[in-house]
Order: structure tokens, then C-alpha cells, then sequence
């Protein structure tokens, strides 16, 4: 059974950082596409980083390339996203998920099956 746990938001000040991790089970994390995705009230959830393993071409979405960056750890079966430079728009409550897809194919929410409980992230002064 595939499950993902993520972990690490918080409260932030703007110009801070933060990094979030999604913790898998039940599947080798390395061969699947596990893709960061975040909602705020009233909105569509955006898909704003993808990064499969055995595949290693990370995807970012212009909102948050160059401030965010995705990495994996095997040993571990667990993605992190780091972001930087976090700034009020980016508060939002943030997911992860996994499926079998690559991320070049990568279009948003609808190829996903897998869905962590998400974590909230609150940029503030």
C-alpha cells in the first residue's frame, strides 16, 4: 500500500527557507514520480515541482524555479523540497504524490493516485 507522510512546514518569515520532506512506504520512491503540489483556500491546488529518480530531470513551475529545489534519498524512500527566498505567496498548505509516470510527461493533479496528508506553510512577518 502505498502511503506518503510529509513533514516540515511551519511558520516562516519572508526571505526565509523551509524544507519539507514526504516520507514513502509501501513502494520503491526511486520509480515513481513523486510531485509537490500546493492549495490555498478558493484556489486550484498548483503543481509546482516533479522529480522521479531513475529519471532525474526535476520540473518546476515559473512560480517557484530558482527559489525551490527537489532532491531524493534512496537510503531513505523520502523527497525533500527545499525553498528559499519564501515569500507570503507562496503560504499554502503543501503535498506531495506519487505515481507511476515520468516527470518530462508532467501536466498537474490529475495524473496522481498517491496523496500525502499535506503541510501547512505559513510566510509571514
Amino acid at each position: 500500500q502505498v502511503q506518503l507522510v510529509e513533514s516540515g512546514g511551519g511558520l516562516v518569515q519572508p526571505g526565509g527557507s523551509l524544507r519539507l520532506s514526504c516520507a514513502g512506504s509501501g513502494f520503491i520512491l526511486e520509480h515513481y514520480a513523486i510531485g509537490w503540489f500546493r492549495q490555498t483556500p478558493g484556489k486550484e491546488r498548483e503543481g509546482i515541482s516533479c522529480l522521479r529518480l531513475d529519471e532525474g530531470l526535476p520540473y518546476y513551475a515559473d512560480s517557484v524555479k530558482g527559489r525551490f529545489t527537489v532532491s531524493g534519498d534512496n537510503a531513505k524512500n523520502t523527497m525533500y523540497l527545499q525553498m528559499n527566498s519564501l515569500q507570503p505567496e507562496d503560504t499554502a498548505v503543501y503535498y506531495c504524490a506519487a505515481d507511476l509516470l515520468f516527470c518530462s510527461d508532467f501536466e498537474g493533479e490529475s495524473q496522481f493516485e498517491h496523496w500525502g496528508q499535506g503541510t501547512p506553510v505559513t510566510v509571514s512577518a
